[in-house]
């Protein structure tokens, strides 16, 4: 069974646990039931020894300090009701315009200002025919943030046997809403410096163009012959400066059916790979543009511009107010299902 421990109290005073599941290679990742977040992830590098691949703090007080509240990275943190941006915090549904928080410039970012990433979830540790388990469950009341609908939203991380962390998340709703849920883990394969080196491969021959407040102009362009061409593996750094503000784009991928391949990173130095799979559209590929060694971490380590990389499952961006794209309404009657797999492994 998972172990749980304290991770400290909230700013309104309500006690947060922190529950750690382990494999029996010694592999190790913590959860708090606040924000469904992952603090802490242990994997072997190539000569067997841990090390931790996230970005986060030793407890929740490093999540709710106005320095991080007002960075607003998200380190590891379960996001909704919808991951990435609406523009100008409207969308309509049925004929009916609602508004959100305008959280992100005069857009709507990740859920709003009290998204899934700040609730406290009801935890349920466990295990499976799979590995551990930590089933966290929220209901997002109609009208939280402006979105229509009470949700039931049902969230399980399994950590497996063969080393990979999966994700599965489950909702219902009583009224249609836009949903698009994520995780937003911070990931450097190295566990310190940045992440410039690591080698990324994304199969995905199109991406979608954004605007200046990174809103999509509806447009999806190839890739091929532009810095956004991860088809065959580059390091993160090669190209990085050709591309305004770094890396925070959707990529299309290729065989969205099913769960299919999203990801694959290398970093060479620990020899450490992780591949994603998903049975999400999109990917969100970021860079931590937007770190400035204002947030000190996990044994006070300073997250620097280029400390940790994001590979965000989802449809994508503004899918509401763009008619052309996969859509992300939910309906009574049906069931919202999404899985992703992040797989860790090394190579010489």
């Amino acid at each position: 069974m998972p172990i749980a421990s304290s991770f400290g109290t909230t700013t309104d005073d309500t006690e947060v646990q922190l529950f750690t599941l382990t494999n029996a290679h010694g592999v190790q990742v913590s959860i708090s039931n606040y924000g469904g977040i992952i603090t802490r992830l242990l994997v072997p590098d190539k000569a067997g020894q841990l090390g931790d691949v996230v970005l986060g703090f030793d407890n929740v007080s490093g999540y709710q300090s106005p320095e991080y509240l007002k960075a607003g990275p998200y380190f590891g943190a379960l996001i909704g009701r919808y991951g990435n941006r609406i523009g100008k915090g409207k969308f309509m549904l049925d004929g009916k315009t609602y508004t959100l928080a305008t959280n992100n410039g005069e857009n709507h970012l990740h859920g709003g200002k009290k998204g899934f990433d700040k609730v406290v979830w009801q935890a349920q540790p466990g295990t499976s025919a799979d590995g551990q388990i930590l089933k966290l469950t929220y209901r997002s009341p109609d009208g939280e943030e402006g979105y229509p609908g009470n949700l039931n939203v049902t969230v399980v991380y399994t950590l497996t046997a063969d080393d990979a962390l999966t994700i599965d998340y489950t909702a219902t709703t009583d009224k249609a809403t836009p949903v698009n849920l994520t995780n937003h883990a911070y990931f450097n394969l190295r566990g310190q410096g940045d992440i410039l080196g690591h080698e990324v491969t994304i199969p995905a021959d199109r991406y979608t163009v954004v605007d200046a407040g990174l809103i999509p102009t509806g447009e999806l362009r190839p890739v091929k012959n532009t810095s956004f061409d991860f088809t065959t593996p580059h390091p993160i750094g090669a190209r990085i400066g050709q591309v305004p503000g770094g890396y925070d784009h959707n990529w299309v991928l290729n065989n969205p059916a099913g769960l299919h391949l999203a990801a694959q990173v290398y970093e060479p130095t620990t020899g450490r790979t992780m591949e994603v799979r998903t049975t999400e559209p999109g990917i969100q590929f970021y860079t931590g543009n937007f770190l400035d060694g204002s947030l000190a971490g996990k044994g006070g380590q300073v997250y620097r511009k280029h400390a940790g990389f994001c590979l965000e499952t989802q449809h994508f961006p503004d899918s509401p107010n763009q008619p052309s794209f996969p859509s992300t309404i939910l309906r009574p009657g049906e069931v919202f299902k999404s899985t992703t797999i992040y797989q860790f492994g090394t190579r010489s």
